[in-house]
C-alpha cells in the first residue's frame, strides 16, 4: 500500500509536468496580478521549478534579508479550482538559515482586488511535511494536484482563514516557511523565512504597503505556531524594524521533547516522525546522527515517509515507537546530540515585544498543553510581557483551531486597529472558545463574504470596523 500511494504520488507529479499549458517563468516585480479565470493552466511543482525556487546562490547572497529576488503573478484558488477573486503573486526572496548562510523562499502575498492597505498578516499554514510540493505556494494556486492526493489537507482549510483576513482588508503573506530543505519543526528557520517573508512583502511596490509603518500581525497554529512563535521571539533582534502589533499562536508546540515522548506508542507517532526527519533537514549534526543511529526499519520508514505531506505522515505508522528506531542506550532524548537540537527549538528564550494571544486545547492529544503552560509563565515572569492565554476543555487540537477561529480574528483585527491590550498576562479557562458571542457578529460578517467569494464576488469589503 505505501508503495503505491508512492507511485501515485510520484506518476502525478510527472503527468503534471508533461501537461503544463501556461509559462512559469520569472516576471518583473511591477506585474499586474492575474485575472481570475475558470482554469490558467497546471503549474509546476517546486521540485520541477528550479528556475524561480532555487535560484543560483550568486543571483542573491548579496542581497539583504528580505529583498525580492523575482515575481510572478498567480491565481489561487480554493481546492486548486475555484479561484479566488484576489490579487495575489509569489515573490522569490533572499532570507538566512539557523546558519547564518543565505538562502532563496518563497512566499505567496494576497491582497483584495485593486485595493491597498496600512495592515499586513503574515499566516503560517500548518505545512508539516517532508516535501516541497506540500507547500502553500504550490497547494494554493489553481491547477495544483489536489489536496486530497498530495495530502496536504491542511492547506486548504487554513486558506478559509486566509479569506477571512483578506476579507477584513488586510493584505496577507503566506510564507513557504520550512524552506528549499522542508525543515518540518525547524522553528528557528521557520521564525526567519515568516519575517523576511513580512520583509519582502513591504518592498514589493504592488503590495502598496507603508514600508516600516506597515502595521504587522503574527498567525499560526499547530505546525504554523511553531514558525509563528519563533518569528515573535526572534523579532527584537533579527527584524526589529518591523511594526509587529500583534501575534496569534494556537496549539503551540514550545517544546519539541514533549512532544516526543507524548507522541511515542500513540496515535501522532507518525507526524511527530516526520518532524525529526525535518529536523534533520536544517540541522547537519542531528541528521549525522540519524544516519549513523536509525536501524534498519527505521531507515526503512525515512525513506518512505522523506517525500511526503502532512496527512500521509499522520495516516503512517501511528502508535509506532518511534524512540526504539534508534540503537542509543537509554532514552535518545538524552544525547547531547539531540538535547541541542531541542535546546535551540525550544521556546520561551526571548519574550516578545508584541502583544500574545495564545490558545491551547487543555485536552491535546497531539500538543500537549503542559509544555505551553510553561511557555506563557515563562514569558510572564517579565513584567514587561503581554499575554493573553486562553485554553479550551471541550475542544481537541483539531476541532479547536475551528471553534477558536472567531476570536483570533477578532483579537488580530484589534490589534491592527490600534486597539491596546490589557498590560500583564492573563490566563482564561473556558469551556469551548465557539462559545464567544463577542466574536460571532464579526465573523458572521466574514462567513458571508467568504462564500460570497467562493462565487466569484471579490474579498476585501470593509467589515464592521476592520480594514
Amino acid at each position: 500500500m505505501r508503495t503505491r500511494w508512492a507511485g501515485r504520488i510520484a506518476a502525478t507529479v510527472a503527468t503534471t509536468a508533461l501537461a503544463v499549458l501556461a509559462g512559469v517563468g520569472v516576471v518583473p516585480a511591477a506585474a499586474d496580478p492575474a485575472l481570475p479565470a475558470p482554469f490558467a493552466g497546471l503549474p509546476l511543482p517546486p521540485e520541477l521549478d528550479s528556475a524561480f525556487y532555487a535560484p543560483p546562490l550568486a543571483t542573491y547572497e548579496h542581497l539583504a534579508p528580505g529583498d525580492v529576488i523575482a515575481s510572478r503573478p498567480v491565481t489561487v484558488a480554493n481546492l486548486g479550482v475555484v479561484p479566488v477573486n484576489v490579487d495575489a503573486w509569489q515573490l522569490s526572496y533572499r532570507s538566512t538559515n539557523t546558519r547564518g548562510e543565505p538562502v532563496a523562499a518563497v512566499t505567496t502575498v494576497l491582497k483584495p482586488r485593486g485595493s491597498g492597505s496600512d495592515e499586513l498578516v503574515s499566516f503560517q499554514m500548518a505545512e508539516d511535511s517532508t516535501a516541497q510540493y506540500c507547500a502553500p505556494s504550490y497547494a494554493l494556486r489553481q491547477g495544483s494536484i489536489p489536496a486530497l492526493a498530495t495530502g496536504s489537507a491542511v492547506i486548504p482549510a487554513e486558506f478559509l482563514a486566509v479569506q477571512a483576513g483578506l476579507a477584513q482588508g488586510w493584505t496577507v503573506s503566506v510564507p513557504d516557511y520550512q524552506g528549499p530543505n522542508s525543515a518540518y519543526a525547524a522553528g528557528p528557520l521557520g521564525g526567519r523565512l515568516a519575517l523576511d517573508g513580512v520583509r519582502a512583502a513591504q518592498r514589493f511596490t504592488p503590495l502598496d504597503l507603508p514600508g516600516d509603518r506597515t502595521r504587522v500581525g503574527l498567525w499560526g497554529y499547530s505546525g504554523g505556531a511553531i514558525a509563528t512563535g519563533h518569528a515573535a521571539e526572534l523579532h527584537p533582534s533579527y527584524a526589529p524594524e518591523l511594526n509587529v502589533v500583534g501575534v496569534v499562536e494556537g496549539g503551540v508546540p514550545a517544546d519539541l521533547s514533549a512532544l516526543l515522548n507524548n507522541a511515542n506508542n500513540a496515535a501522532p507517532a507518525g507526524l511527530i516522525l516526520g518532524a525529526v526527519l525535518g529536523l534533520g533537514r536544517e540541522y547537519p549534526e542531528f541528521q549525522q546522527f540519524l544516519d549513523e543511529r536509525m536501524n534498519p526499519l527505521g531507515r526503512a520508514l525515512a525513506t518512505v515517509k522523506s517525500p511526503l505531506c502532512v496527512a500521509y505522515h499522520a495516516a503512517l505508522i501511528p502508535f509506532a515507537n518511534n524512540k526504539g528506531l534508534l540503537d542509543v542506550p537509554g532514552d535518545p532524548l538524552d544525547e547531547p546530540v539531540v538535547r541541542s537540537v531541542i535546546d535551540r527549538t525550544r521556546m520561551g528564550g526571548v519574550v516578545p515585544t508584541a502583544p500574545l494571544f495564545v490558545y491551547q486545547s487543555n485536552p491535546d492529544w497531539i500538543v500537549p498543553v503542559g509544555q505551553v503552560n510553561t511557555l506563557v509563565d515563562t514569558y510572564c515572569q517579565d513584567p514587561s510581557a503581554r499575554v493573553q492565554y486562553t485554553r479550551d476543555h471541550f475542544s481537541e487540537h483539531l476541532t479547536l483551531e475551528v471553534t477558536a477561529a472567531p476570536t483570533a480574528l477578532l483579537w488580530m483585527r484589534d490589534r491592527l486597529d490600534g486597539i491596546p491590550v490589557q498590560p500583564g498576562c492573563r490566563t482564561t479557562d473556558v469551556g469551548s472558545m465557539a462559545l464567544d458571542r463577542s466574536a460571532w457578529p464579526a465573523f458572521a460578517d466574514t462567513v458571508g463574504e467568504v462564500v460570497a467569494g467562493l462565487f466569484g464576488a471579490p474579498l476585501g469589503s470593509p467589515v464592521g470596523t476592520g480594514g
